[in-house]
């Protein structure tokens, strides 16, 4: 017996975003994991806390781009410190 399914609302925004081209196939993903991985693992062995003031509009840009990264906000902060005091963070000139 050969049934139909009927997809539910969120099913069917998923399905429209795909066929609108949306979702894009992300290179070289064992490295991407791999880098990921390492964020998570960071993110769990973290051992002092810290407290720090920031601007409002500062924050809100951190956390736009920490979701494009797909990682918790804290974790890019402390990603961004730790690679600016090892010398690997590199100034941009827009």
């Amino acid at each position: 017996m050969n049934k139909k399914y009927k997809l539910d609302s969120e099913e069917k925004e998923i399905l429209a975003s795909v066929e609108n081209g949306e979702w894009v196939s992300i290179p070289d993903v064992k490295n991407q994991i791999k880098k990921y991985a390492g964020y998570a693992r960071n993110t769990l062995k973290k051992d002092k806390r810290l407290n720090i003031r920031m601007s409002n509009v500062d924050l809100e840009m951190i956390q736009r781009k920490a979701i494009e990264e797909g990682i918790p906000y804290q974790t890019l902060i402390s990603s961004l410190i730790h690679k600016y005091v090892s010398g690997r963070l590199i100034e941009s000139r827009i």
